[in-house]
Formats: C-alpha cells, sequence, structure tokens
C-alpha cells in the first residue's frame, strides 16, 4: 500500500452492543469499532479507487496492520452490517435493487469490481459503504481446513449472498478478483 493509504482511510464509528449472530440469532458481544468507510483500495487512473483484490488472507491481515486496523471476526463484520435490529441487508428490509449493490441478477451482470463508494443508497445507518457486493471481504474467523469466513458478496454474486446472515468461505490462499479487505479496530 502506498504510504499515503492510511491517510485516505475514512474510518467510522459503530457502537458495540450484543450481536445475535447468524441465522440461529446467537447472542455475542461486539465492542466499540472504527470501521473503514469503504474496503482498501488503490486509485486506478481513469477508473475511479478499485478495491485492492487478488490478495490472499495473510496479505489481508498485513494491510490492515499497515494502516492501523485488523480483519474483524465475523460476528463484528455482521454487527457492522446488520445492527442491533438484525437488517436482512445492510441498507435494511428493503429487497436489492442496483442502486444499493452491486450485484449479479437478470440484466445485471458487472464483468469486474466496480469503484468503491458509489452506492450511498446501500450504505448502513452509520454510513459504512459497500457491505453487501462488489467484493466479498476476508474476516479473521477461520474455518475447518485452514480456510476463513469471507462476508458480503461480490460483483459476481446473486442477491441472496449479500444478505447480513449469509456466510462463505475461502481457502487462505486463494487470491480473487472478487475478495478484498476492509479493516476495524477497537474504539
Amino acid at each position: 500500500m502506498p504510504e499515503s493509504a492510511a491517510e485516505t482511510v475514512c474510518w467510522v464509528f459503530v457502537p458495540g452492543g450484543t450481536c445475535r449472530y447468524g441465522d440461529a440469532a446467537k447472542p455475542r458481544a461486539v465492542a466499540d469499532l472504527l470501521v473503514a468507510q469503504t474496503t482498501l483500495t488503490l486509485p486506478q487512473p481513469g477508473q475511479g479507487a478499485l478495491p485492492v483484490t487478488a490478495i490472499d488472507h495473510a496479505e489481508a491481515e498485513g494491510l490492515a496492520a499497515e494502516i492501523g486496523g485488523r480483519l474483524p471476526t465475523s460476528v463484528e463484520w455482521e454487527w457492522i452490517a446488520a445492527g442491533p435490529d438484525r437488517r436482512p441487508y445492510p441498507w435494511g428490509e428493503q429487497s436489492w435493487t442496483p442502486d444499493r449493490a452491486v450485484l449479479t441478477a437478470e440484466g445485471c451482470t458487472p464483468p469486474r469490481p466496480q469503484p468503491v463508494g458509489q452506492h450511498p443508497a446501500g450504505a448502513t445507518p452509520h454510513g459504512v459503504l459497500d457491505l453487501a457486493g462488489n467484493v466479498w471481504e476476508w474476516t479473521a474467523s477461520r474455518v475447518m481446513g485452514g480456510g476463513h469466513i469471507i462476508r458480503g458478496g461480490s460483483y459476481a454474486s446473486r442477491p441472496l449472498y449479500a444478505r447480513t446472515t449469509f456466510l462463505n468461505a475461502a481457502p487462505a490462499e486463494r487470491r480473487s478478483p472478487g475478495i478484498s479487505v476492509r479493516p476495524v479496530r477497537t474504539a
């Protein structure tokens, strides 16, 4: 990451509370967090700020640490996306529409990740952008076999994958154009 990357991250405060995690709504405590408003980006001339992609889990951890953060746990990610009222999508109860997130649906098939921050209608009540769609996000939470949970769906995902309780996983060494990193830190 360029040295100025830490200066360009906009941190959003998300108050802690009790996350009713997953489809089973298991209560899990979450501390106050500072969350990067978008995934980390690399400016691309003529294309805007595209998400950093094609990084494996270890590189995602390193990038988060470089700017004074870390990867969120899956519980923290869900808390940021769903909040205390368990929104089904980061923006709320309403079904997905193309102005809310970059996802795949009939008549809407983006060929690659899009610049971040282009869908303010899909923001959380705290102003966190692009939690649904565009790129999956690495978490610190492990799964059997050495992989990690990824959350949020990508440009190649159907709207179901953007639901706040939807879990997916990827091998730690996976380098995908559809997986990025959004740092957090305890406030």
